[in-house]
């Protein structure tokens, strides 16, 4: 699949999630308006949040496909886990935001909310969150984007806020009925509270990520050592002392600078000669994964690659 193909494809992906969006959004509120719940308006403020997200995330996708330019000399890549990092803190506020507000709701008593509607609710919108963010990830197996990796994690975020609420709604439903009918008022901001906890570790967890990014930490050992051992295959039949290299993620591409500390035997004597090394280098490590951005040195002196 060429890659006008995956941009294409990431691009279509991107739109299904904003239209789902939207969607949502006016389902959540309608909803809260009917039933009068917190959790449920909580899961529409979420949702407009992921709305205007994705937005973002459209607009970022197609910048990230720009060459490099006199503004961003090193491309738009990086606002990819920028975006990724500001998305993650908006999750993390609105989820901290919906806790304190769960708990001052439950000090005043409860919140009394009609359980019989806002179960359809439940049941319609974890259908739709868990299909979207299962065809967001089937998707983004054929071309690995950050961008639609994050938004498909946010919908099955979503799809755990909803059968939440589902379940709490249809247990306050019977609830209602029983002879703890009384206890019914306090399951809304439970299930506010609770929502809003279990879906804290997720954001949490893309914001560590979307962070090593941006401060430039290396990938993980594992991932710097595969290179290491293709980088090394890609160059054989160059004399060398040494390769030293580093490695850093940034958004969509893995950039590795390459320095070659040349032996005593290094015979090669012009530029174009150079170059035909680095073309080979680049065509193996791209073949083993098109992300791979490099840039080649080649030194004498192996102070000047430490």
């Amino acid at each position: 699949m060429n890659i006008e193909s995956n941009v294409l494809d990431e691009q279509n992906v991107l739109r299904l999630s904003l239209y789902a969006c939207s969607g949502f959004v006016l389902l959540a509120l309608g909803f809260a308006l009917l039933t009068g719940s917190d959790s449920i308006l909580f899961d529409g403020i979420y949702s407009l949040i992921a709305f205007f997200m994705a937005l973002l995330t459209l607009k970022v996708a197609n910048l990230a496909e720009r060459p490099d330019d006199e503004r961003f000399h090193f491309g738009y890549t990086a606002m990819e886990p920028t975006l990724n990092l500001f998305k993650s803190l908006i999750v993390i506020a609105t989820c901290v935001f919906a806790v304190v507000a769960g708990v001052n709701r439950l000090r005043a008593g409860g919140n009394p909310a009609n359980y019989g509607i806002a179960v359809i609710y439940g049941a319609l919108a974890t259908i739709g969150c868990f299909a979207v963010a299962w065809r967001m990830h089937q998707r983004n197996r054929q071309f690995r984007s950050d961008l639609v990796g994050t938004d498909a994690k946010n919908w099955f975020v979503d799809g755990l806020l909803s059968s939440s609420i589902l379940i709490g709604f249809a247990g306050a439903w019977l609830l209602e009925r029983s002879a703890f009918s009384e206890y019914a008022p306090i399951v809304d901001p439970v299930m506010l509270i609770t929502m809003s906890l279990l879906v804290l570790p997720i954001p949490t967890m893309i914001l560590i990520s979307s962070l090593k990014e941006v401060i430039h930490q290396a990938p993980a050992a594992t991932v710097v050592d595969e290179i290491e051992q293709r980088l090394l295959e890609s160059l054989i039949g160059v004399s060398y002392d040494h390769v030293e290299f580093r490695v850093r993620k940034r958004g969509r591409d893995l950039y590795l600078l390459v320095h070659i500390v040349v032996s005593d035997s290094f015979t090669r004597e012009t530029i174009s000669q150079l170059d035909d090394i680095r073309r080979h280098s680049q065509k193996e490590m791209q073949r083993w994964s098109p992300a791979i951005v490099m840039d080649i040195l080649f030194v004498r002196d192996r102070q000047l690659a430490d």
